[in-house]
């Protein structure tokens, strides 16, 4: 008689930690504390453990679906009739994600995909941004020596200012990004890594 309203009340807490941890991480980033996600949850440490004993458990449950959502948004962008567009429209869309969820950003930039489900779709990412690239290089929108990690490094400096300027000017990162793809766009890049010198 008293099975049914146990499972009940056990998967109401883990909802209720799936929610609470969720809008932490958010807010604060991956390394939350276990102790402040079941603080403010109102549960106790066990209760915590005993639903996600790994941490990669509990951020597979949060994050696996988002990763898959900047994936979708890749194919979309693939698909676009001008590659120059489709490139800064994906762009565009991924760092309005990231900004929403500070924890999704860290974790696109190289945190925790230690899971194969999200290191799969993180390297799914890195394999559709580069089709884009490659697109764009074709032609003409973008310089020949232009690579996937240039895009990469484009990323991880727009994330830097976003994470920076998120408390007090949210938006930055948008001229950030604007200014980084206009720098790529017209750079000259030697694909052997030579330094370029001014005359």
């Amino acid at each position: 008689m008293t099975e049914r309203p146990l499972r009940r009340d056990a998967e109401r807490n883990r909802q209720r930690l799936l929610e609470t941890a969720r809008e932490l991480m958010a807010r604060d980033g991956l390394r939350v504390p276990y102790e402040e996600i079941a603080r403010t949850a109102g549960s106790g440490m066990g209760t915590l453990y005993r639903r996600f004993p790994d941490r990669q458990d509990l951020v597979d449950a949060l994050f696996a679906e988002h990763v898959d959502a900047v994936v979708d948004l890749a194919r979309e962008a693939c698909r676009a009739d001008d590659p120059w567009s489709g490139l800064t429209w994906f762009m565009e869309r991924q760092f309005e994600l990231e900004a929403d969820n500070r924890a999704l950003g860290e974790l696109l930039r190289g945190g925790q995909q230690e899971s194969s489900r999200l290191a799969q779709g993180c390297a799914r990412i890195a394999e559709l941004a580069a089709q884009l690239i490659e697109r764009a290089v074709r032609v003409g929108q973008l310089p020949a020596g232009v690579t996937p990690g240039d895009l990469e490094a484009v990323h991880l400096m727009v994330g830097a200012v976003m994470d920076a300027s998120r408390q007090h000017d949210p938006d930055r990162w948008r001229r950030a990004l604007a200014v980084a793809l206009a720098g790529l766009r017209h750079a000259d890049l030697r694909p052997d890594g030579e330094t370029v010198r001014p005359a």
